[in-house]
Formats: structure tokens, sequence, C-alpha cells
């Protein structure tokens, strides 16, 4: 871990320029691989974590979020949006920033960005539940949404999963054509499709990445085979879904925390009481995975906050040996805590 600075106001920072020194100085794909680590590594020990669902602002246009935790050592908090019109404007669709304090003092102890950093963890997330629940030998996936997230999910599924196949479809062939040349050179096969059908032939896992506000069905149910492994990322808040119900109602469903994902996730289709399992109980033995071949597993994926608390930690464990950080003057620290109005008119 980064030691603690010598004045408690100077507080890491780890900007966008930074964050991407960080991604190249690790390798994009072992970096997947160390945050997919990390969050299993957390969610073996869920228990000694503050749980609570995201504290979100809805408008028409978005909604603006905060996703924060604690394991009674270091709290943790993620600041972060989502506005698919974004897009039409030449603007990101999400943005994030994280924050880790010192529980003890209340003092920050990381200010990171979290943009880049969101995009990884979710896509190592999503790996991470596969390795769980996708089939034996899944060496091909369909990945139906080819935005700012699509790359990350693939290499992830290919660092973790050992992924060698991935077939491609957006609505917007340019977006397709994009991901394709982003991946090209990365050792997976590649395959431009021209429809959600066409990418789904011969893939036993299928991720649904897309970004519309809006209740959308990306797969109807005749799409869905046995043995398939569903990973849906783009589901994630009110009134935005991508899956048909008939899906949902024949399928198991994996959850990160059912108290969020039954307001945000698919299953939102469904009702209040309709039985779904903790990924963490798989991770930890006490829950059944994947149980048959034939079997159709759904990780009803919405993001949750332990999750960015996990890849904050794992920033700020490489911070001392790459000194990929700016120090920032965050927090004032007058020589005599009493008196903070001295301090300001010594700065006169």
């Amino acid at each position: 871990m980064l030691t603690q600075p010598e004045k408690l106001n100077v507080v890491p920072f780890v900007s966008v320029d930074r964050m991407m020194k960080l991604v190249h100085r690790i390798g994009v794909e072992r970096m997947l691989a160390d945050l997919a680590q990390a969050i299993e590594t957390d969610f073996l020990r869920w228990g000694q974590f503050d749980k609570t669902p995201r504290i979100a602002s809805h408008s028409e246009v978005g909604v603006i979020e905060l996703m924060p935790t604690s394991d009674g050592q270091t709290y943790g908090f993620k600041y972060v949006n989502g506005h698919p019109s974004n897009m039409k404007r030449g603007l990101q669709t999400v943005t994030a920033f994280g924050l880790l304090a010192d529980v003890e003092t209340g003092y920050p102890v990381l200010l990171s960005e979290m943009t880049i950093l969101t995009a990884l963890r979710t896509a190592a997330t999503s790996a991470m539940a596969a390795k769980w629940l996708a089939p034996k030998g899944a060496a091909t996936m369909a990945l139906i949404g080819n935005g700012a997230q699509a790359e990350f999910q693939a290499l992830a599924f290919k660092a973790v999963c050992g992924l060698r196949e991935v077939r491609l479809y957006d609505i917007d062939p340019a977006a397709t054509a994009k991901c394709a040349r982003n991946l090209a050179g990365s050792g997976l096969t590649v395959t431009q499709c021209r429809t959600a059908e066409e990418a789904i032939l011969g893939a036993q896992i299928i991720t649904t990445v897309t970004a519309d506000k809006t209740n959308a069905t990306i797969l109807t149910d005749n799409m869905v085979g046995a043995g398939v492994h569903i990973n849906g990322v783009g589901g994630d808040c009110p009134g935005k879904t991508e899956l048909h119900r008939d899906i949902l109602t024949r399928s198991a469903i994996f959850v990160e925390y059912p108290h969020q994902t039954r307001i945000e996730g698919e299953i939102q289709q469904l009702a209040p009481d309709h039985p779904v399992t903790e990924l963490w109980e798989v991770i930890a033995g006490r829950a059944a995975g994947r149980t048959d071949a034939a079997q159709v597993t759904l990780f009803d994926s919405v993001g949750f906050a332990i999750e960015d608390f996990s890849a904050l930690n794992y920033i700020r464990s490489k911070l001392a040996e790459t000194g990929l950080y700016e120090d920032l003057d965050m927090i004032a620290d007058p020589d005599d805590p009493r008196d903070l109005f001295g301090m300001l008119l010594r700065a006169a």
C-alpha cells in the first residue's frame, strides 16, 4: 500500500493521463486479470462491508449516482453518471471519479479518475462471474452493443476465461467497425455481424452492453438456446432493460446485491421475491453456480460499490511502485486544529 504522506493535507491523485500511463505500464489484459482477482478476493469477505443500493438522482436525460461502501478500515465512494444522449453531443455516456478515506481519521488517502477505471472494473467483474458460471471450455462470445465498454469486455474475457473469438453487433455499424479495429492484433478472432441473431451463432457466452435508457428487447426468448451464459451489463437503472422477460423465467439468475439489482437490473421485470443467487455465495462455496451443461445462466450485472472499492484499492497498491500520481493539496491542515481561521489569516 502507498505509505501515508507526511502531511495529511496531501492526497494522491490519479488523473486520466496517469491512469492511462498506469494501464499501459501494467498491460491492459494483466490489469483486467488483476482487477478480477481483487474483486473476487473482496467478494470472499462480503460480510465485512457496509452495503447499500447506490444513491441515484434521476432525470429525463440520465442519472447521477453515488456508490459508497466501507470495510471498517477504509471507506470508499464513486461518483458516476449515465447519460445516453451525451454521445450525440460528442460526450461520454458515463463519467466517474472515486475516493478512498481512512476510517480512523476520516482523511482521504486517494482520489482518482474512474471513467477508465469503471470500464476496466465492469469488464473484470463480468469475466470473474463468467469464470464461475459460463459453460466449461466456452471460447466464443457474442458482444451486442459495441460502444465504449465493448473492447474492455472482450479483453477481460480473453484474459480471465480464455476467450478466443468475439462476434460483434451494434445497431450502428460504425461502432462495430470501431470495436473490430481496436481489437485487431489482440489475439482474438473478431467477426463483424449484421444482426444480433447472426452474432449469437455458435456463441456460448452472450454479452449485452447497450446504452439506451429504455426497456429494450435486445435478446428475445427464441434467440437464446440451452447451455449459454448471458452477461447482461446494459440494464442498470429503473426502466432500462435488455432481455425479454421469458429469458429470465428460464434462467438461473446471479446478482451482486439483490436490493439494488431488483430496482435496476433485468429482474426489475420479475416479482420482488423471484429467486436469485448472490454471486459472492457461489465464490465462497455457499451456493451452486452452473449445475448442468444445458442450463441457461444469467449474470444480471448492474455494478456494485464493493467492485469500485476493490478497483480503487488496487490502484492505490500500485502507486508507490509506479509513481503515477500527483500530490493534491486537498485538506486544510493548520498547525493548531482549533485555529482554522488563523491559518486563513496567515495566508494573506
